[in-house]
């Protein structure tokens, strides 16, 4: 027993200085976790304090020495396949109700290891406690490829927990965890571990009270005169209407960038819940899996497509030549600005022949996706390959997995193309 005894510790050890070698690659791919992880949020419209840490060394090998008691280690490799959580990261949120925003960003923004855990304090096994303890949503995660540039690829070999609670909820676990677990100066008297429970039982309350502050704070901004302060009220708006008006769940798809639509709506005196509503009751027949936001600002685009400029205008994009752009930057600019206006084309001459089929005057701003199959007049390949074509204008007009320049350039051959067979074949201009 006393060799066993000594044959774990010799592996605690040895992975502690594996550890200690390797610190450096867990705090930085918990870094890279919370900077992707805040950037989605914050644009979201989620208000919340996104924090990173690696493992404690000292911590942790206090954690693996009292692990020994119940762990059978046979290796270094299985006490780093048991400690799931050398990289983590916390999410406060500001409002408990915007957990399901969260859970929905995680899992489109991250690989999933585990079926995620809705954590309650199982460990506290404090027989007179009146109140529920530390309850958060944890998942297990690594980050995708596609999400970085170079060297940082190497990150995704990195497990990364999770940690989703109210702002309360983790300040309360801190203390918790600190004088309970950890304790300096002895265990706690039944009077200490009595005044956490109420401390407890204050922190659950205060959630309720979050949750009604969201309530009001959603009534306030429903005013249809009055503006939209920020972009944060404006997701509220979203949530707290959009699931209404849609067949589906704003969560199935997300929110996306309200930041952006918000600066859309802004620039084009449109801000104010009355506003916005018609652009909201335009989706309900016509919802695709996107992001909200997304589809907001594809519905003020279709309405008037001189907005494009608008839109381009807040991105800070310029499809032209600056001073300072290499070649290769001059060549993409140039060919977005060449495909963004044949595409405008095409999508103008397929609403004048939408119109002419007599389709209804509420369904002038319909989405470009529903408008390509309620035309009559187009023939199926048409259409497939229209559709294609605008997954590339998607990708153009909201940044994402942009196009090169080449792949541009033939996008912007065969919507010409279409837009001339169009002509000559269905509006009788030859």
């Amino acid at each position: 027993m006393r060799i066993e005894a000594g044959i774990a510790v010799g592996l605690i050890e040895n992975f502690i200085a594996r550890y200690t070698k390797e610190y450096d690659f867990y705090s930085q791919a918990a870094q890279l976790v919370a900077q992707i992880l805040e950037r989605d949020l914050r644009n979201s419209g989620v208000r919340c304090i996104v924090t990173h840490r690696a493992k404690d060394i000292a911590r942790l090998e206090d954690k693996c020495r009292q692990r020994l008691r119940r762990k059978n280690y046979t290796s270094v490799e299985s006490i780093f396949d048991d400690i799931v959580d050398l990289a983590g990261v916390r999410v406060a949120l500001y409002f408990p109700g915007e957990q399901g925003q969260a859970e929905n960003l995680v899992t489109r923004l991250f690989t999933i290891l585990e079926t995620k855990a809705e954590f309650a304090d199982t460990e506290n096994d404090q027989a007179d406690r009146r109140f529920s303890g530390y309850e958060a949503v944890h998942y297990r995660v690594r980050l995708k490829e596609n999400e970085l540039n170079g060297l940082d690829k190497r990150y995704t070999k990195a497990r990364v927990e999770i940690q989703v609670a109210s702002v309360l909820m983790h300040a309360w676990s801190e203390v918790q965890h600190d004088l309970v677990y950890k304790p300096l100066n002895g265990d706690l008297s039944a009077q200490e571990l009595a005044i956490l429970d109420q401390l407890n039982g204050l922190v659950i309350a205060g959630e309720i009270s979050l949750k009604m502050l969201q309530e009001a704070g959603e009534t306030r901004v429903a005013s249809n005169e009055r503006d939209f302060l920020n972009h944060y009220e404006l997701a509220a708006h979203l949530l707290s209407h959009a699931s209404g008006l849609l067949d589906e769940p704003v969560g199935d798809s997300g929110l996306g960038r309200v930041d952006r639509l918000f600066a859309l709506l802004a620039k084009l005196d449109k801000r104010t819940p009355a506003n916005l509503a018609p652009y909201l009751k335009s989706l309900h027949k016509n919802l695709e899996k996107r992001p909200l936001a997304e589809q907001v600002i594809d519905a003020l685009l279709a309405e008037d497509s001189s907005r494009y400029v608008s839109l381009s205008s807040i991105d800070g994009e310029v499809y032209s030549p600056a001073d300072g752009q290499n070649a290769e930057e001059e060549a993409l600019h140039r060919q977005i600005g060449v495909f963004l206006s044949s595409w405008i084309q095409l999508e103008e001459l397929m609403r004048k022949m939408f119109s002419a089929e007599g389709k209804s005057e509420e369904d002038s701003f319909v989405p470009t996706s529903a408008l390509i199959r309620g035309l009559t007049g187009i023939e199926e390949p048409i259409k497939r390959e229209i559709d294609l074509l605008r997954r590339t204008r998607n990708n153009v007009v909201h940044g994402r997995n942009m196009p090169g320049a080449g792949l541009l350039m033939e996008a912007t051959e065969r919507v010409q193309a279409i837009a001339h067979y169009l002509n000559s074949n269905h509006n009788g201009d030859g």
